[in-house]
């Protein structure tokens, strides 16, 4: 049985499974996610507790013995089964098969992963836990969202902000899910029930915000020039990678360049997306982007792309003199604004 994420309250509130499944990379969901299932599970007596980590060198028995053991005292168990690296192997999809078909009414097991890649997704033993257990698989925040989950999750502690107010949180604290609860628990802490006003938010949540390189590309995708300076500027300062961001970038320009030539060869847009397998968030962008960049400013992108790659190679490029992160910021600019 499948649930989304916003159902469990609902679902507790009428009966505890025997087993859940939880998979996700949004970790502070998924952690939410099993306290509640752990807090309904004491409350209806099963208070002894087992924790399994699998690592690599977990015993697969160990969890079809934590099922048949007995409590010392008699009591009834919950088991948490947790696989970081979201992979059991061979022995362990035929171990799990096995636990799902062969469950205790003593026991409540929780089982949490990481977010599936798309083969595991098609395996037997995850197929079979969606049969046989509540199997919550919940979906990351993206950026277009976090304000509506800022916004309910300020309401939940009776307090509200305006929508400026709301997108100062957002840039603070974009990618970074935890340490927005966080910061919403602080103002929580800080200030009474009612609305917020601007200066006690901006006094109050600090610039924890993580940027993710692969995610540079929707910025400049976008046309968000801001966001785009922003976690330039931000991937600078946590130190990340040169060669990778501006790999991203050129990516990006390359895939772009197949597509506009593609279309000016009277191919279907819908048809080289496909080809090129770009869906969901990324797809959205692309008819934008291509409508904004002509096939020369593209071309012109990709050769300063290459000298941009010199330089942080160490080697002169004839383009640009200076530093290398402000040669990719203005390239960046280029494709995310236009000609």
């Amino acid at each position: 049985m499948q649930l989304r994420v916003d159902a469990l309250d609902g679902h507790l509130a009428k009966t505890l499974a025997s087993l859940y499944v939880i998979t996700s990379d949004e970790h502070l969901l998924a952690l939410e996610a099993a306290d509640k299932i752990r807090k309904t599970a004491r409350a209806q007596g099963f208070s002894e507790r087992e924790v399994l980590s699998v690592e690599r060198s977990f015993k697969w028995g160990e969890l079809l013995a934590a099922n048949q053991s007995q409590s010392l005292f008699g009591d009834k168990k919950l088991i948490e089964v947790r696989i970081p690296g979201g992979k059991p192997g061979k022995e362990g999809g035929q171990a799990l098969q096995q636990y799902g078909a062969s469950l205790s009414p003593d026991n409540v097991t929780i089982i949490t992963l990481p977010k599936l890649d798309w083969a595991t997704q098609k395996a037997a033993w995850v197929a079979s836990l969606q049969q046989t257990a509540v199997y919550i698989d919940i979906p990351l925040v993206e950026r277009a969202q976090l304000p509506n989950w800022i916004g309910t999750r300020l309401a939940a502690q009776r307090q509200s902000a305006d929508r400026p107010s709301i997108d100062f949180i957002v840039e603070r604290v974009e990618g970074n899910l935890l340490a927005a609860h966080q910061e919403i628990q602080k103002l929580g802490l800080l200030h009474p029930e009612g609305k917020l006003s601007f200066e006690q938010i901006h006094d109050a949540v600090l610039n924890v915000a993580r940027y993710d390189v692969f995610k540079l590309s929707e910025a400049m995708l976008g046309g968000d020039v801001a966001r785009l300076v922003r976690m330039l500027e931000g991937l600078k300062g946590e130190g990340e990678a040169l060669p990778l961001v501006l790999w991203a970038v050129a990516e990006e320009i390359r895939t772009l360049l197949k597509l506009k030539s593609g279309v000016a060869q009277g191919r279907p847009l819908g048809v080289l997306l496909k080809e090129y397998r770009i869906w969901g968030p990324r797809e959205r962008l692309m008819e934008p982007a291509l409508r904004r960049l002509t096939l020369p400013v593209l071309e012109s992108a990709l050769q300063r792309a290459a000298q941009i790659d010199k330089m942080v190679k160490g080697l002169r490029a004839k383009a640009y003199a200076g530093d290398s992160w402000d040669a990719l910021l203005q390239l960046g600019l280029t494709v995310a604004r236009g000609p």
